[in-house]
């Protein structure tokens, strides 16, 4: 990982924070980028006292030309761009009968399209050199919806592993030296439910949380050794498999996880 150059969206906080901590601790040269300005800077110059080489981008990713401009500053100070992790995202909590056009927009347009327009600016840049890694950190909700007041949300990240799998056999064929990984966490101990649409309950005293640090390293060492997808924990790929196998889910939809308060 040494001295390769990593874009991190949603770097501000969180499992964003965290994962630029850990790859700059490899001697990656890291690019944090986020709308909230004054926590992205204090990283940056957080990296920057432990030696790293860091630079903070305030971006909207949910905005193509964010995305655009993101990629130009990283290759203008670092000459390269050799991974782009699209962390950026968000929750919701309503259920389905309550929805409005208004809260279908928005998950879609923060946790899809904010990750095509991160691809779509980085990917003729891959092609060009053959190399790169296009990683999404979708969740456990987008592969199985176990948490009702999610539904939106986790439609999202459901239609960001499809899009993550079909661009995974567009490239492969003619690059395979590009790499897309998809990154699947269940509950995590961030700031993620208060900061939900319509609110939550803090994800951080959610019981089991995984902490932020070991997805940030699962994260960590996917980037050294890609692979497709990525579970972390692996109860979460257990209950995968006893889910899409089972001859009818809706037995398996009345015991836990299913039901249990919000999450991520």
């Amino acid at each position: 990982m040494k001295d390769k150059v990593i874009v991190i969206t949603g770097a501000s906080s969180g499992i964003g924070a965290a994962l630029a901590e850990v790859v700059a601790g490899r001697g990656a040269r890291v690019v944090l980028a986020a709308r909230r300005a004054e926590p992205l800077a204090a990283l940056a110059a957080k990296l920057e006292k432990t030696g790293a080489q860091a630079i903070a981008v305030t971006a909207d990713v949910t905005k193509r030309a964010d995305n655009e401009r993101l990629r130009d500053e990283t290759i203008k100070r670092f000459g390269q761009l050799d991974v782009f992790v699209a962390n950026a995202g968000r929750g919701i909590t309503r259920n389905v009968s309550q929805l409005t056009d208004e809260d279908v927009d928005d998950m879609m347009t923060t946790n899809l399209k904010s990750v095509l327009y991160g691809i779509q600016a980085v990917l003729p840049g891959f092609r060009e050199r053959k190399s790169g890694h296009l990683i999404a950190v979708s969740s456990m909700l987008g592969r199985i919806p176990f948490v009702s007041v999610r539904s939106a949300y986790s439609a999202a990240k459901a239609a960001l592993n499809s899009m993550m799998a079909s661009l995974r056999l567009e490239v492969k064929p003619e690059f395979p030296e590009i790499h897309v990984s998809t990154v699947m966490p269940g509950v995590v101990a961030t700031d993620f439910g208060t900061n939900a649409l319509h609110g939550g309950p803090d994800s951080r005293v959610l019981p089991g949380a995984q902490p932020v640090e070991e997805v940030a390293t699962i994260i960590a060492d996917l980037i050294e050794r890609p692979r497709a997808e990525v579970y972390t924990r692996p109860e979460l790929r257990e209950l995968t498999g006893r889910y899409y196998s089972a001859e009818d889910i809706g037995a398996i939809e009345g015991a836990p996880p299913f039901g249990m308060p919000a999450r991520r």
